[in-house]
């Protein structure tokens, strides 16, 4: 009869930490350089062993042209070889001046994440923001939440004035959202505090995301400008930058892929 009891007791508890684990999710932002018909197998697959271990990716600097959304099928497609079932979003090309286009991409898990439809880019923020954010709704257990797809115009044109109203649009969204972007700025701007007095929280405090050229005094990392914020529906648990480099040998052969460390946060949700 012991047995019977110990059998049931292993039962359970797998089932209660199997039913705890699903109430956490990973999250991914990664801006993927230039990501395109460019990207050869090889890199295709390095970039998938970084990402399989998380549930769901947001990708800025997809290429516009077929080749970014080919590019993004075929990471699909090798993470799919990899033991788990991915589905893949791509969005249309953003209204953006000449030489800024890009898309926006979301890979994720299929087997608990569900969406209903297939996203939008925000077309009422083009006017304001150079390249206008994708967003779409996910469901996790039965949750609806938001994230929100962003790659900032560059540094020196002022990405200030378009985060402005881009943060004062989330703010009003009413389920639990994150914003996964290449902000071009510091979170710890004075722009981000009005929205941070609001209930959003950003993943990373002063961590660098971009990468050097060159490795100086061994260091390849160049500036905090890479995060995601969470409403404040959301448990942080961890998170931190994706260091793919490891040392300053491996930078040449890093900058391939992108100069830009992916983000990761997981949350309660």
């Amino acid at each position: 009869m012991n047995k019977y009891i110990y059998a049931f007791i292993s039962i359970f508890f797998f089932q209660l930490n199997a039913s705890s684990q699903q109430k956490e999710i990973s999250i991914i932002s990664w801006n993927i350089q230039d990501f395109g018909k460019e990207k050869d197998a090889n890199e295709i697959t390095k970039i998938a062993n970084t990402l399989q271990e998380y549930d769901i990716i947001a990708i800025q600097e997809v290429v516009a042209g077929f080749g970014g959304a080919q590019a993004v099928a075929r990471l699909s497609e090798e993470l799919n070889r990899k033991g788990d079932k991915w589905s893949y979003v791509v969005s249309n090309p953003t209204n953006s001046p000449k030489y800024l286009v890009e898309r926006y991409a979301f890979i994720w898990k299929s087997k608990h994440i569900k969406i209903k439809n297939r996203g939008n880019l925000l077309s009422s923020l083009a006017s304001v923001i150079d390249r206008e954010p994708f967003a779409i709704d996910f469901y996790f257990n039965k949750k609806k939440f938001k994230i929100i797809n962003y790659h900032a115009r560059y540094f020196k044109k002022r990405p200030e004035d378009e985060i402005k109203p881009l943060l004062e649009y989330i703010e009003k969204i009413k389920i639990p959202v994150l914003l996964a972007a290449d902000f071009n700025k510091k979170t710890n701007d004075s722009i981000f505090d009005s929205f941070k007095e609001k209930g959003f929280t950003e993943a990373l405090k002063n961590k660098r995301t971009t990468l050097k050229k060159k490795c100086k005094n061994n260091n390849y990392l160049n500036y905090a400008i890479d995060n995601i914020f969470y409403s404040k529906h959301f448990t942080k648990i961890e998170a931190s930058p994706i260091d793919f480099i490891k040392k300053c040998n491996n930078l040449t052969n890093a900058r391939m892929l992108s100069d830009h460390l992916p983000v990761y946060l997981r949350v309660g949700i």
